[in-house]
């Protein structure tokens, strides 16, 4: 769906000269104006955020069902109570967001015209997304964490398409290299317009936290 979603979207972009990479604002503000320009607008701009409610949904109910387990397995609390203590928590957490496009819209954490939620866009869709994916690949190939055949075993267990053994070297050196260049790049992107020195600062975070990553696989490595 979101795969589909993009085939319509970035090309209506640039049918209608918007920028493509405006992040969150692009569904908000950049795609209302699209629509004002199409004819029917109003029906496919209504038709949208419908079906972009409905996707929403069933997204934060399959989250909201992980942080509900986790609870569960690691407290031992009842599923009444982990929901309860993680609405909450999800509320109050959710209060900076929301915000930060009213009265505390003068916190501008990234610069000018920045917001909270630009902020929080930018520690998951910028660090934690990329290094959780390049900390997962690492623990299914290395010894120090899960192991290549620990990993087949549990992959290759049931019945269906068997995962290729012959994938070993690329799952291991090719996939980390490619999310390291794209985690590297995504920095590069987005700082890219400021100046040099706020440019390499950004950078020398980037590449601290990267190699916080590496060292963490290297040092269990060693422990093991």
């Amino acid at each position: 769906m979101a795969l589909m979603a993009g085939f319509i979207v970035i090309p209506a972009c640039f049918a209608y000269g918007i920028e493509p990479g405006a992040g969150p604002s692009l569904v908000f503000i950049t795609l209302p104006n699209i629509f004002a320009q199409m004819p029917g607008g109003f029906l496919w701009s209504a038709l949208f955020f419908l079906f972009l409610s409905f996707a929403a949904l069933s997204t934060i109910i399959a989250v909201y069902e992980n942080i509900i387990a986790f609870d569960m397995d690691l407290f031992g609390w009842s599923r009444k109570k982990s929901v309860l203590v993680s609405a909450l928590l999800l509320t109050v957490l959710s209060m900076p967001a929301v915000l930060g496009f009213n009265v505390l819209s003068m916190v501008q954490p990234l610069g000018e015209n920045s917001t909270i939620m630009d902020l929080e866009d930018f520690i998951v869709s910028n660090n934690l997304l990329p290094l959780g994916s390049l900390g997962y690949v690492l623990f299914c190939t290395r010894k120090s964490g899960w192991g290549w055949n620990a990993f087949l075993e549990e992959a290759n267990a049931g019945k269906g398409i068997r995962f290729p053994k012959g994938l070993k070297v690329y799952m291991s050196y090719g996939i980390p290299a490619i999310i390291i260049l794209i985690y590297l790049q995504g920095y590069y992107d987005k700082f890219r317009q400021e100046s040099p020195l706020v440019l390499g600062g950004w950078m020398a975070v980037a590449g601290a936290l990267l190699l916080f990553v590496l060292w963490c696989a290297w040092d269990g490595r060693k422990r093991a």
